[in-house]
């Protein structure tokens, strides 16, 4: 009798081993994404350095620095919206860093009623951090330049519109903002769920071995 319960048992152990594996790669995970969660915080909001004389996506994602310089001619309206104020356009202008490149800045939030409405450039200092957005995908549609209208942040077509390096800085504070323009600094918007994902699946083992002790009874029961 015992031979027929072998491959049960075996059932059993190999699901109960599997969905625990599940649960603690789970857990690792989850310590993964805090310790990340918690670098980029600290990145995010520590105090601000000077602008790097070599700057990449791989050593300073969200990096936060400061710039002096001018604002150059121009400036691209990528669409966006904003809960409770409805539709308007980011504000992405070209800024001449004193001693350095020119870059692409991020200015904030402006309203669409105030897209067409010429835009303050006396700042001569920013703050921010800086971002490479992952935004295009091959659904983005094609900017609408007579329109001044951008659906992504494309850092590299933008750069290449306004004449810029590909470096975009998305600014938390000017020293002489424009009244129409609202900052939007970078959130977190990276979720964390593994908690749950290995509740679950500790969970499902817990019912897989009570599950494999019933059946393993009702055999014997029967028997």
């Amino acid at each position: 009798m015992i031979h027929r319960l072998v491959f049960p048992i075996i059932f059993g152990v190999f699901g109960i081993v599997v969905l625990l594996s599940l649960g603690f790669w789970q857990v690792h995970r989850l310590e993964w994404k805090t310790d990340l969660l918690y670098a980029i915080n600290e990145r995010l909001n520590q105090p601000a350095v000077v602008l790097p004389a070599k700057v990449d996506e791989l050593n300073n994602q969200f990096l936060k620095v400061y710039v002096t310089g001018v604002f150059g001619s121009g400036e691209i309206h990528n669409l966006t919206s904003q809960k409770l104020k409805g539709p308007g356009f980011k504000i992405i202008s070209p800024f001449v860093v004193d001693s350095g490149p020119t870059i692409l800045v991020d200015r904030g939030f402006t309203r669409e009623i105030f897209k067409n409405k010429s835009k303050s450039i006396e700042t001569t200092y920013i703050e921010g951090n800086l971002l490479w957005p992952n935004e295009v995908d091959s659904f983005t549609p094609t900017p609408n330049h007579s329109k001044n209208i951008w659906f992504a942040r494309d850092i590299e077509k933008m750069s290449k519109y306004l004449k810029t390096e590909p470096i975009l800085l998305v600014a938390t504070r000017e020293d002489q903002p424009d009244k129409l323009i609202e900052p939007e600094p970078i959130s977190l918007n990276i979720p964390n769920n593994h908690l749950q994902y290995a509740i679950t699946w500790f969970s499902l083992s817990v019912v897989w071995f009570f599950m494999t002790v019933y059946f393993l009874w009702f055999r014997l029961k029967e028997n």
